[in-house]
């Protein structure tokens, strides 16, 4: 029995350390995350929400891009614009979609306070998408992105 228990645990242990975390933030620690960084990192901030399909079917795309890049200065957050009620419904659909690496709830209030400090052109329309480099915003797209345009504009912009 105690075999058995042993290796359970071992097999269950590398899946915990692989399940994703969201973690809830407001509308400056998400700035803080990305927007605030100077460094020659990109960061690639796309939000998103469960019950958007466009921003569902994209996101293969995204993880896709993740692995491609994940050796590169290119850092990928998922910024959900479920509602904070909604925490574990994020936390359940990030674990079954296995969403590398960041994912972000944000608890940002009434979008018409910050939309416009992340693009003036925004609609709010989601998916969108968003790159900022040592702290200034390189790319903003608002729609879904396929792998190869989002492949094309990271390189373009990660010089």
């Amino acid at each position: 029995m105690k075999l058995t228990k042993k290796a359970a645990i071992v097999l269950l242990v590398p899946f915990l350390l692989s399940v994703p975390k969201v973690t809830t933030v407001n509308f400056e620690q998400l700035q803080q995350q990305a927007e605030d960084k100077h460094n020659d990192t990109l960061y690639v901030v796309n939000f998103w929400a469960t019950w958007c399909d466009p921003c569902v079917k994209e996101l293969p795309d995204f993880q896709q891009a993740y692995q491609n890049f994940k050796s590169k200065k290119v850092k990928f957050i998922f910024v959900s614009l479920n509602s904070p009620k909604e925490f574990d419904k994020v936390q359940k659909f990030a674990t079954d979609k296995q969403l590398v690496p960041e994912v972000l709830l944000l608890n940002g209030g009434n979008p018409n306070n910050w939309i416009d400090k992340i693009d003036s052109s925004w609609s709010g329309a989601i998916p969108a998408t968003v790159i900022y480099k040592d702290g200034k915003k390189v790319y903003f797209h608002e729609g879904d992105l396929t792998l190869d345009k989002l492949t094309q504009v990271i390189k373009s912009k990660n010089k």
